[in-house]
């Protein structure tokens, strides 16, 4: 997924949809949208930064699973089993980018999947097909004529905390 952050305007269509979608409870998100400040004034303006799980090439939060409920999928997906997760919170602390939870009414560990179910039937993300401005851009990396494909040749496509090595597959534009 790229996410276009210039495009961005925090209207939280996005999480509202991933959480009637995955029906993920009040305090707790798997997506979210941070809002800041950039430059000072009187040349400052309102910046929204859509986040969610980086889908990291070296995930951290693999490894401290005790029981093997994180693991990458046959896709290349970092994916929860539910049934095998303990809700130890080892993943959750591991997680350098805050992307993961304990989802209390399932008494287990919880993060984006981008919408693994609604994919396998052919769906996009939840969060992509209500953005209204088109921040959210998802796609397959082997389709090459689409927006997605062009998207990932700008150089100025950029992850987040690059310096911690994990490979974040999830890219942004204009952070």
């Amino acid at each position: 997924m790229i996410m276009d952050a210039s495009k961005c305007i925090g209207c939280m269509a996005c999480v509202a949809a991933c959480k009637s979608e995955n029906n993920v409870p009040l305090g707790v998100s798997r997506t979210r949208v941070v809002d800041g400040e950039q430059g000072s004034y009187p040349n400052g303006n309102r910046i929204f930064k859509p986040e969610l799980c980086n889908q990291c090439e070296n995930a951290p939060c693999i490894e401290p699973c005790p029981v093997g409920a994180t693991f990458k999928n046959e896709r290349g997906l970092v994916v929860i089993d539910q049934t095998k997760c303990i809700s130890c919170g080892l993943c959750v602390q591991a997680c350098p980018y805050s992307a993961r939870f304990i989802h209390k009414m399932a008494n287990s560990a919880d993060k984006c999947d981008l919408c693994e179910k609604r994919r396998q039937q052919g769906l996009m993300p939840a969060c992509a097909e209500v953005c209204t401005t088109a921040a959210r851009i998802f796609g397959k990396v082997t389709d090459k004529d689409t927006k997605f494909a062009q998207l990932l040749k700008r150089s100025d496509l950029s992850v987040a905390k690059p310096e911690l090595n994990t490979k974040p597959q999830i890219y942004y534009i204009g952070i």
